[in-house]
């Protein structure tokens, strides 16, 4: 269609959204669906951050903001940042935006001319290569696959940067795959970066208090001190505070590109929700003891599910570090034939079987640039993924050839 932008057709609409949305249809139809296709935790945001809310609504903090974050907020950033990440940023470095996908795009649009090179490690978030394409920028994808435990390795980071590189961006905890990187890991990425003056880092750090079997979580400007100029640090309260609908991501780095992002967004959204912004200075300022005992029910979920998926026939599944999926490898079932006779010829068609014959919404590995593999969500209730799990188990078990 001529009047639609030449721009759109490079992307595609996020494969993520499209599985959740299917899958709410069905059910509305009365199919019996288990959806382990979003990265929604079922819990709920805790009771001080929705009070926090309401108080704010009662004061008359419903009006315009500064367009990137209120003066309350940015501090509480500041501060989370030095107590629970050691970087030491100043108010006029950080920046607010209506969820971290905001904050990514926003950085994206600002800084990235045609040609312009991005690194994204693959397996990846499906917005990232979208997001840069948007911008005019081209995505350059380093394949990390699960013998390598998903994690960028030094060497294939410095053989994929070329003079038009401008930005890598690190996800850990990863989605799709969990995988998280230590300390010492992105120490010999900075390693890497420093060689190249040219390089800048954005790293996601959206899943950091997600980690599990006493991992411990460092950010690259953290790891990387000396970088910090050349670091965007982004992150946000969907997913450890469970604030999903809220939609509010921050970042902090160089003053000049928080400006810059700051000029994009005045032109887009302008401010993020007043409101949604009180409800995260009490997120940001009222502590994470409400997380132990939410953490614990997410491994013995990322244990069962891996566990189960160990057990059906063509599949194999490693055990991540961190946040709530996991990417187990489907290669066993490629080329085999469904009860009907249909063959599997790729993960698409493996995670349309799961959903047509045995009702579970997972979504393809294709999506996330790295086949032939598919992802499973376990950030539903405890039961719900037990019996998704036997499913798929009893799924493959059904497969011929």
């Amino acid at each position: 269609m001529a009047f639609i932008a030449d721009s759109l057709a490079r992307i595609k609409p996020s494969p993520t959204i499209a599985v959740t949305n299917l899958a709410r249809e069905l059910k509305a139809a009365g199919r019996d669906i288990i959806g382990l296709g979003a990265g929604e935790p079922d819990f709920d945001t805790p009771d001080h951050v929705k009070e926090a809310a309401i108080e704010a609504i009662r004061r008359g903090e419903t009006k315009y903001t500064a367009v990137d974050g209120t003066p309350a907020l940015k501090k509480a950033i500041v501060e989370k940042f030095r107590r629970e990440n050691n970087i030491a940023y100043e108010v006029g470095e950080v920046t607010v935006g209506t969820g971290g996908k905001q904050v990514l795009y926003n950085a994206l649009m600002a800084t990235l001319n045609p040609g312009d090179e991005v690194v994204i490690p693959a397996p990846y978030w499906v917005s990232y290569p979208d997001m840069t394409l948007l911008a005019g920028g081209t995505p350059v994808f380093v394949a990390c696959d699960a013998a390598s435990g998903f994690k960028l390795a030094p060497e294939r980071l410095e053989a994929a940067i070329t003079p038009r590189t401008k930005w890598l961006i690190l996800n850990s905890p990863s989605n799709p795959t969990g995988a998280a990187y230590p300390r010492a890991h992105l120490e010999a990425l900075a390693e890497v970066v420093r060689r190249h003056p040219h390089v800048h880092v954005m790293t996601d750090d959206i899943y950091e208090h997600l980690v599990y079997d006493g991992f411990v979580f460092a950010s690259f400007a953290e790891a990387a001190p000396d970088l910090k100029g050349r670091t965007l640090t982004v992150n946000g309260v969907a997913k450890a505070y469970a604030m999903t609908g809220w939609r509010i991501g921050y970042a902090g780095g160089p003053k000049d590109l928080v400006m810059a992002i700051a000029k994009v967004q005045s032109q887009s959204t302008s401010n993020p929700c007043s409101v949604s912004q009180a409800a995260t200075v009490a997120a940001l300022n009222g502590g994470l003891g409400f997380l132990a005992e939410r953490n614990e029910a997410f491994k013995e979920r990322r244990d069962l599910i891996a566990g189960l998926l160990n057990e059906a026939p063509g599949l194999s599944c490693a055990t991540p570090e961190g946040a709530f999926y996991v990417y187990p490898n489907c290669a066993g079932v490629i080329g085999r034939r469904t009860p009907d006779g249909g063959e599997l010829h790729s993960s698409d068609d493996f995670a349309r079987y799961l959903l047509e014959g045995a009702g579970v919404a997972v979504v393809q590995g294709t999506a996330f640039g790295l086949d032939p593999h598919f992802r499973v969500s376990y950030a539903t209730a405890t039961e719900a993924v037990r019996e998704a799990g036997r499913r798929i188990v009893r799924a493959c078990e059904a497969l011929e050839g």
